[in-house]
């Protein structure tokens, strides 16, 4: 079996690539080898629109930071299994499936998975959490970081602005505040056209700034979103990368009100609102408590690449996948390989929903012809799941469906 190291390793180097370009790959490899997403950014939502998720529904999906995993329970599935390559997002997975299970009451996870900075945190998982736990994830929370904290002291500090993408949105927050400018104030916008003030006057002229355009051109300034250099072409296509954000940032500040977007209050507060009536994901929520507990059991978690995971399930078992961006990592051979692994496991009616940097779904002329002529792209649908999507950072949401 790979190391760890070996899987994120083995999914991110592009074989064909140029020597400069494999580098770079490896450089992010690495840099992905930590904790990236403390929070996934994708609209579980909309996720589960698409996914039309039936009582007798398997689920198979990566899990990420695990938020949109343990969302799906809202929908009563009867099984999701979260795959990842990450040795941190597992931990993760396993810290936040333990803290559902076992933890008292809604107030305490609150206090320690939404708002996620409490001093007494640390006391909260040694007491109620860890007895919980298998040996690699206490070893995981219980290790120290690059400086020496503990890991489990992010929980005191703000999980949220931990992880490669929390250090980027907290980047970001710096340069802003360099040229004067507060991101927070949009949070506190009374409607959506004041919204649309703020960003029009205080953010967009900062796409225009020097160092921002140039920052935004080269591969490894986006590492902290989570972008991989194989990604960064198709995300940017003919533009300049600093108008794609710009207009990516635009939808998030403008296109959904703020008080009912958590992913606004993420990027542009760095967590999740405190009050009772700010936003949070649906397995958060208070009034989702009881049924996401109740029904906690029925995920599964895997260490693995998700074509092996694949391989390791029965024919005709899975009825609904989601992929996440990760096909934009792919080249031809191994997004092949994937879609038929997904041909083989997947039951009539089986639904594949992914997201893509660039707006077009980059299947046609990539995959088999043979494969892509059994499943039906539903471009209505995923046109309006793509306008829908609060997260606002991907170009375009993509549903297929099974149809012989």
């Amino acid at each position: 079996m790979s190391k760890p190291s070996q899987l994120i390793t083995q999914a991110v180097v592009r074989n064909g690539a140029s020597p400069a370009s494999r580098i770079l790959d490896r450089v992010f490899a690495h840099a992905f080898k930590g904790l990236v997403y403390a929070q996934i950014w994708e609209d579980p939502v909309v996720d589960m629109a698409g996914l039309d998720i039936r009582r007798d529904s398997r689920i198979i999906t990566i899990a990420s930071g695990g938020c949109n995993a343990l969302s799906y329970l809202v929908a009563d599935p009867q099984e999701i299994i979260a795959v990842d390559l990450n040795t941190a997002h597992i931990a993760l997975n396993r810290l936040k499936l333990a803290a559902i299970g076992h933890l008292p009451s809604y107030p305490m996870l609150r206090s320690f998975l939404a708002e996620a900075d409490d001093p007494q945190n640390p006391k909260i998982y040694s007491e109620w959490l860890e007895p919980h736990l298998d040996d690699a994830t206490r070893r995981y929370w219980n290790g120290r970081d690059f400086i020496g904290r503990k890991r489990i002291t992010g929980f005191s500090r703000g999980i949220y602005k931990r992880g490669l993408l929390g250090g980027f949105i907290g980047a970001a927050h710096l340069i802003a505040r360099l040229y004067g400018i507060d991101p927070r104030t949009i949070l506190a916008a009374a409607s959506p056209e004041e919204q649309r003030r703020i960003f029009d006057e205080r953010l967009a002229p900062l796409f225009e700034r020097r160092l921002i355009r140039w920052l935004s051109d080269r591969p490894a300034a986006l590492f902290g979103l989570g972008i991989p250099p194989a990604q960064f072409k198709a995300l940017a296509g003919d533009r300049q990368m600093a108008d794609v954000l710009k207009g990516r940032l635009e939808k998030l500040a403008c296109q959904f009100p703020v008080n009912d977007n958590y992913f606004a209050w993420q990027a542009f507060g760095r967590g999740y609102g405190r009050e009772a009536d700010h936003p949070l994901p649906p397995y958060l929520q208070e009034a989702n408590f009881a049924a996401i507990r109740e029904r906690i059991g029925r995920i599964k978690l895997r260490h693995a690449n998700f074509v092996d995971e694949l391989r390791a399930q029965a024919s005709a078992s899975l009825d609904r996948y989601v992929l996440l961006d990760a096909q934009d990592w792919m080249d031809d051979t191994q997004l092949n390989c994937l879609w038929s692994e997904i041909m083989r496991t997947a039951r009539p009616g089986a639904r594949v929903l992914f997201r893509t940097a660039g707006e077009p779904s980059l299947l046609p002329g990539r995959v088999s012809d043979a494969i892509l002529a059994r499943w039906q792209y539903q471009e209505a649908e995923s046109q309006r799941l793509s306008s829908a999507d609060r997260s606002s950072i991907y170009g375009g949401v993509h549903l297929y469906v099974l149809t012989q």
